[in-house]
């Protein structure tokens, strides 16, 4: 015994050992009576002359003894001491050699292990707290091998005490979360408690973190302590399933919403976490838990921005190794962070240097990131963890936002989700650089900011609703969306231009006026010839949605002709009147409409090209159906008896009969046959004959329209609201219109020279012209000699629809698509049966092969159409636009928003190299860091709610109902009944946590 405890050298302590086993061996009686109590228990407590109790040698004696006298009686008085000293060892805390080598001994004789609940229990709990204590002797290889080996060891014989006594566990957890949520500053636990991990069953883990995170025992300091010290734990080199737990305490938290803890974490330990991917040991995990970490921060670019500095010098690093599973790993990492800088735009001094250096990596598709982000925030993670509380109302499925109403404010939402999903618009309007600026289109501006990229289900709107709802509209009642839309884009317009015209008033002082006029008519010129280029001087809101419409009329007397030009933004579309299609009756005048004491007039600012007035009395006859919206008026009747109409004007009277009735006999209306109808010649005779300036008299005259430049939006009303004048109400008309998704328009290109440039801006040319007296429309027979326009091919972008049977009631809402002007257009060569052309026999075709053309777009591009309905954003399909009204008969597309096609005017956002959301452009850092506080303000409220509902829910428990909930859960929430009820997770609460 003195040659194996003290021998001076390796060598004679090895002869020691063989002499005692042969002796043991062959004289057992003597050696039983030596090897006895009395001699193990100085052994243990006081060691052996000059050696220590503590040190590893006397555990080794121990065991060889025990070998010895295994088949001996004495044994087991042995065991009965060990089991005592065991747990007395453990409690002393020893280092790691001594506490594995306990174990070692422990492991090969599990008859020394402590007896019964309590002792066990106490060993188990114990030695989880020798682990906490552990710490490495030396920092070579070699000594941190043998170090991670005695963890092992440690870890191993909990696993096999886990094994034999499960009841031992559930304590054995408690303890460990005890140590590692301790806000002792004095201590801090080793990373080797992470060997435990391993040896969790991972059944468990859904009923241990929900237990956790919803413990109102578990403070939030010691939360957040515990979940730092979880992710220190990613550093130990042979842990498993470490990165699993972590994930699943993160999830646990974001499903109870507790997003504070969730921020400090991630801003505490993310640069952390991201340099152990220099180790490839501990690689996997470290990636698994940063990506969850990143991708879930959605709120603000602070956790991504701070291990930005830290991406380029390891990716080289992963190029340089070249071995398989770094170029894995590689990509995974490139994958992520083109995830993150398509989520946080704006900051290319920090991404180019990244981009270029994982420029020959694959990048993920948009598609694929948006729908990575969309599954990552800590909005969606409620439903991974089911819970007794109701589920987050996080940001929906689509990505998109919704605008809360802030009392009947649907049309003002309709029109702004619609001009939101204008997508070149939109960007425009993200780009500007309006800082310092308290203006309307400011305020637009940080609207669109946060419905791009704010964390909330729905905004709400009320600062932009009060600086641009109309002066004449009542607050909370209902209004007229269109009325609003122009109110809208004019405003913009007049802004923009007073701000340009004080902007440029200092530049411009010495230039003189007639220098001017030739600079405007140059401009003209120049635009004319290349409409996006050159076009500064014109405003945003000319650019997107402007477009001109030349109108001619023409004496029938003298052939003499008269020419106006006038910008519009949308054209208002009139319904064909049924009863002027039956017989012809007499005359309709123009009028005015009174509405909530404002009153309208009918297109008073240009009343007429010659000079005429129109009579100011309301008169209205028999056979005539006024159409009207906002003193709008289309009428059919003419009067072929006038003294001055000819058999020609007759027969286009005919014709034109002819042509409505065939229009009637559809079964459905089509935008095509409208937008045709507002395009067709009209011809003024009776009480609407035009004043001819150089007969000096009222003659027939015959007036045409043209659109000479097309816009990049299109917007398109129609008009369903018909005066009434025995109510004095607008009633609704209910036709079911078919919307073509794809649309050509024709345009004929005006020539500026020759032609007169209106210095006027009118929003909305309305189809009752632009200030004749006219009533009646009708189709010449020359009409085939008219040069065919180029016809400009649009796609549908937003519909904005009205359900209801009144202007001034019901409710508004939008389906809307993104479109860019970059986008193919192959598909509209197919549908010639759009194409608005002069000729009668093409003007009404019956058949419609854009149907199958539409219906293979949809097919193609699954889930590209939103319904935007005030908070709510949901997916749907053009299928359910074009069948609203067939389903819903009150609900009818009212505002239609076409994009054209092939257009040079969006922006290129291939060209941004990868850094705008969406394509968006980024935004400004005032913009940002709104919307950054906003979030986190959002999460805050989020976790205040929640912590609110738990209290709730846990001063409920106490009553006499089962599970302390209502008999019948809320619709869509997630009751007792989704997630296996209250009752037992407190069991597992007050048993665990």
């Amino acid at each position: 015994t003195r040659l194996v405890l003290q021998g001076p050298d390796p060598f004679q302590r090895q002869v020691g050992r063989q002499v005692l086993e042969a002796y043991g061996r062959y004289h057992r009686a003597e050696f039983e009576a030596f090897f006895n109590r009395g001699l193990v228990l100085g052994l243990l407590q006081h060691g052996y002359g000059e050696l220590s109790n503590r040190d590893p040698a006397i555990l080794d004696y121990i065991q060889a003894g025990l070998r010895l006298i295994m088949s001996c009686p004495s044994v087991l008085e042995l065991f009965e001491l060990l089991q005592v000293e065991a747990l007395r060892l453990v409690c002393e805390r020893p280092a790691p050699p001594l506490c594995a080598r306990l174990c070692q001994l422990l492991g090969d004789f599990p008859q020394c292990l402590p007896r019964g609940r309590k002792l066990s229990l106490a060993f188990c709990q114990q030695l989880v707290r020798s682990i906490a204590h552990f710490q490495s002797q030396g920092s070579r290889e070699a000594e941190l091998r043998l170090y991670v080996s005695q963890v092992t060891q440690v870890s191993g014989l909990l696993r096999s005490v886990w094994k034999a006594e499960p009841d031992t566990l559930l304590p054995s957890l408690q303890e460990l979360f005890a140590v590692i949520s301790a806000a002792d500053t004095s201590f801090e636990p080793s990373v080797a408690l992470a060997s435990l991990v391993q040896h969790i069953p991972l059944q468990m883990i859904t009923v241990l973190i929900r237990s956790l995170t919803t413990d109102p025992n578990v403070k939030d300091a010691s939360m957040t302590q515990a979940l730092c010290r979880m992710i220190d734990w990613l550093s130990w080199p042979l842990a498993q399933h470490v990165e699993t737990w972590v994930i699943a305490l993160l999830k646990g938290l974001a499903a109870v919403q507790k997003f504070t803890i969730l921020i400090d974490v991630t801003l505490l330990k993310i640069e952390l976490v991201f340099n152990r991917l220099w180790f490839p040991l501990v690689r996997p995990g470290a990636l698994a838990v940063l990506s969850h970490m990143l991708l879930s921060f959605q709120h603000s670019p602070e956790a991504f921005h701070l291990i930005v500095p830290h991406v380029v010098s390891l990716v080289h690093s992963f190029k340089r190794d070249g071995l398989p599973s770094s170029t894995a790993f590689l990509m995974q990492l490139t994958e992520l962070i083109h995830c993150m800088m398509y989520h946080y735009s704006g900051f290319p001094e920090l991404y180019e240097p990244i981009l270029e250096a994982v420029k020959d990596m694959p990048k993920p598709t948009e598609e694929k990131i948006k729908l990575i982000l969309s599954q990552s925030a800590w909005t969606s993670q409620s439903s991974s963890l089911p819970s007794c509380l109701s589920r987050l109302s996080g940001k929906s499925e689509t990505g998109k936002t919704g605008l809360i109403n802030l009392g009947n404010t649907c049309y003002m939402n309709s029109v702004i989700q619609a001009l939101f999903m204008a997508t070149d618009f939109r960007r425009h309007v993200l780009s500007l650089n309006l800082n310092g600026c308290n203006s309307l289109m400011r305020k637009l501006q940080h609207l669109f900011a946060f419905l791009a990229h704010t964390q909330r289900e729905a905004y709400a709107p009320r600062i932009f609703f009060e600086a641009s709802r109309p002066p004449w509209f009542t607050p909370r009642s209902q209004q007229d969306c269109s009325e609003y839309l122009r109110f809208l884009l004019d405003r913009l317009h007049e802004e923009e231009r007073t701000l340009k015209a004080l902007s440029s008033a200092k530049t411009s002082e010495s230039m003189s006026e007639e220098s001017q006029t030739q600079e405007a008519v140059h401009k003209a010129q120049v635009f004319a010839e290349a409409p996006c280029i050159g076009s500064e001087e014109r405003t945003l809101i000319e650019k997107m949605f402007g477009g001109k419409l030349k109108t001619t009329i023409c004496c029938l007397n003298c052939k003499s002709m008269s020419q106006k030009e006038e910008a519009f933004t949308d054209l208002s579309l009139a319904f064909c009147p049924p009863a002027s299609l039956e017989n012809i009756g007499p005359k309709c005048m123009e009028s005015s409409e009174v509405k909530d004491d404002y009153v309208v007039q009918t297109n008073t600012s240009a009343t007429s090209l010659a000079g005429e007035t129109p009579p100011n009395n309301l008169e209205v006859n028999g056979g005539c159906d006024t159409v009207m919206n906002e003193g709008t008026i289309k009428d059919f009747s003419a009067e072929p008896n006038s003294e001055n109409v000819t058999n020609s004007e007759l027969n286009k009277v005919q014709d034109h009969r002819n042509m409505s009735q065939r229009l009637e006999g559809k079964n459905t209306l089509s935008v095509t046959d409208l937008l045709n109808y507002f395009l067709a010649p009209e011809i003024l005779s009776g009480d609407n004959k035009y004043y001819c300036e150089k007969c000096a008299s009222l003659q027939n005259a015959e007036k045409t329209m043209q659109i000479i430049e097309e816009p990049e939006y299109l917007i398109l009303t129609l008009l369903r609201f018909s005066y009434d004048p025995k109510c004095h109400i607008r009633r609704k008309i209910l036709d079911n219109v078919s919307l073509p998704l794809v649309l050509e328009l024709p345009v004929k290109r005006a020539t500026y020279p020759r032609a007169v440039v209106s210095g006027g801006w009118s929003v909305g040319v309305e189809i009752s012209d632009t200030g004749e007296n006219i009533a009646k429309k009708l189709k010449p027979s020359g009409a085939d000699e008219v040069i065919c326009p180029q016809l400009v091919p649009y796609v549908l972008s937003s519909v904005v629809v009205h359900s209801g049977v009144s202007s001034e009631s019901g409710h508004y809402y939008s389906y809307a698509r993104n479109v860019t002007g970059s986008e193919p257009s192959g598909l509209c060569n197919q549908s010639t049966a759009l194409s608005l052309v002069s000729p009668q026999d093409k003007l009404l075709t019956e058949e419609t092969p854009c149907t199958v053309v539409e219906n293979e777009l949809d097919t193609e591009m699954p889930r590209e159409w939103f319904l935007f309905n005030d908070s709510r954003v949901t997916f749907t399909s053009f299928q359910s636009v074009q069948k609203i009204t067939s389903r819903f008969p009150k609900d009818t597309a009212y505002v239609l928003f076409y994009k054209k096609q092939n257009s040079t005017c969006g922006f290129n956002s291939n060209s941004a190299n990868g850094l705008w959301v969406n394509g968006d452009p980024p935004l400004q850092k005032d913009l940002m860091d709104a919307i950054t506080k906003d979030n986190k303000l959002y999460l805050q409220e989020q976790e205040l709610s929640a912590r609110t509902q738990a209290l709730q829910a846990a001063s409920a428990s106490c009553s006499f109902r089962p599970n302390g909930f209502d008999d019948n859960d809320p619709p869509g929430s997630c009751g007792p009944t989704g997630g296996g009820g209250g009752g037992g997770f407190s069991t597992v609460g007050r048993l665990v946590f």
